[in-house]
């Protein structure tokens, strides 16, 4: 349906000037006070673009032609960019992305909060090549119906054969081919999503950074790994994996008979080594399982995760609540400084590797617990009556719960320290707390690089 009054029509060509870069890096462009999306556009170009979609307050542009390039456009390095949307700015020099992010961040500062505070500049990679320790390739049947291994067209479920790329860990991408590799020759069916049939659905591997140490998980639609007249064939696949690659220290076989999008079924089982991996993460070592979440960027993780102590400013007499806690990382940086940390974390295996995280580093002062943030909060304050000094949050995108907020505001602790993966419900959750706090830092980092996301270190004192 044609939408009335509106300064642009669908189908219809228009030159236009880039005014400003989105939150997915897309371009913006103004006709008569209308806003245009358009993606793979930069600032201070000017472009031809054809309308695509029209909606009652913006549209959605495409690129014809750029008439006007800017100076931070760069050919992309990787060949699969355009289809697979996990690199949204490869477009643009590094510099200029670590700017746009920043900008970002800023606009939406100046449009939510009372105070228009000044966001600090991003703090960027040094080489934002092969920086993710996590590489989760999903395996199909490609156009073809030949077996397949790669990752996901943007908004399609279709299978892009990846060659290499230029985010993942170069050593992890090859272990997951060679399992592919394993799988064919010995005649392993693929899954095929349609028809929920085929046995291997998806190949992750997990990288510790400085222990060189690397976690296989075969996501399968079954129980054991078998080719095609029924035979097991694990131990044939562990022989021949751990030959090529020493650095292998656990091979696991998940279970996921479900038709989901979730990755990872609830059973595991460990057909080679401990069925977990190390990494060291600043002073700490930390164990990883294939269900714990773990910084996917540990060099930039132990950035931010220093920003946040080091604004935290915390004494030996202050109690710390680490909200999020995943498997106590922040929570034992923070411990040598505290009194007492208290993490709390949903996912109840990330608890117990907490526990044994903290035990291993022999670290006396932390308590962690399991539970939904939420409600554990509540009885931490108001039945155990522990009142912290200072709280971190380090919540999922969707930030912080109302009955979270309102905890935090009861028990108005002097510092709050707030990381968040998602600037939009940051800006949310300050609104509500800038009236108690004053908010004195945003410091972005980015985790991500090429990518449109941006992480936030933001530091809240108590008026």
């Amino acid at each position: 349906m044609a939408v009335k009054n509106t300064p642009v029509q669908k189908n219809k060509e228009y030159i236009v000037d880039i005014i400003d870069n989105g939150f997915e890096g897309e371009g913006i462009a103004k006709i008569d006070n209308f806003t245009i999306f358009i993606p793979d556009a930069i600032k201070g170009e000017k472009v031809k673009i054809l309308i695509v979609k029209v909606l009652s307050s913006h549209a959605f542009g495409k690129i014809q032609e750029i008439i006007q390039t800017s100076t931070s456009r760069t050919d992309p390095d990787c060949a699969t960019y355009k289809r697979c949307g996990g690199c949204s700015l490869r477009h643009i020099e590094y510099k200029q992305t670590l700017k746009i992010k920043q900008q970002m961040v800023q606009n939406l500062v100046n449009k939510m909060l009372d105070e228009k505070i000044q966001v600090k500049e991003t703090i960027g990679m040094d080489n934002p090549y092969h920086y993710r320790n996590k590489v989760q390739f999903p395996v199909g049947l490609d156009k073809n119906g030949q077996p397949s291994l790669g990752i996901f067209a943007k908004r399609t479920h279709e299978i892009i054969p990846i060659k290499t790329c230029l985010i993942q860990n170069e050593t992890a991408q090859n272990i997951a081919k060679s399992i592919f590799e394993i799988c064919i020759k010995n005649q392993v069916s693929v899954y095929q999503e349609q028809k929920q049939q085929g046995l291997i659905r998806h190949i992750i591997i997990k990288v510790g950074l400085r222990t060189n140490e690397y976690m296989c998980i075969l996501v399968l639609n079954g129980k054991k790994l078998k080719n095609a007249s029924g035979e097991v064939i694990e131990n044939k696949l562990v022989e021949e994996l751990t030959k090529q690659f020493p650095q292998i220290k656990t091979i696991i076989i998940n279970t996921n008979t479900k038709n989901t999008n979730v990755i990872l079924g609830e059973e595991n089982r460990t057909i080679y080594g401990e069925g977990y991996i190390t990494d060291k993460l600043g002073e700490f070592n930390f164990k990883i399982s294939p269900f714990s979440f773990y910084q996917v960027n540990p060099i930039q993780a132990e950035k931010l995760y220093t920003i946040g102590v080091q604004s935290a400013n915390i004494s030996k007499q202050d109690t710390v609540f680490d909200l999020y806690c995943g498997i106590g990382t922040i929570s034992l940086f923070m411990s040598k400084y505290a009194k007492k940390v208290y993490g709390i974390e949903i996912v109840k295996e990330a608890i117990q590797m907490a526990k044994e995280n903290a035990s291993n580093n022999n670290i006396t002062n932390t308590e962690f617990i399991a539970g939904d943030v939420e409600q554990t909060l509540e009885d931490l304050i108001s039945n155990k009556k522990i009142i912290p000094d200072i709280i971190l949050v380090d919540p999922p995108r969707k930030g912080l719960d109302k009955n979270t907020i309102q905890n935090i505001q009861k028990i108005t602790p002097k510092k709050l320290i707030y990381i968040s993966c998602n600037p939009s419900t940051l800006m949310r959750d300050l609104q509500q707390l800038q009236e108690q706090y004053k908010i004195t830092q945003i410091q972005p980092l980015d985790m991500f690089p090429f990518t449109s996301h941006v992480e936030c270190v933001t530091v809240l004192n108590l008026k």
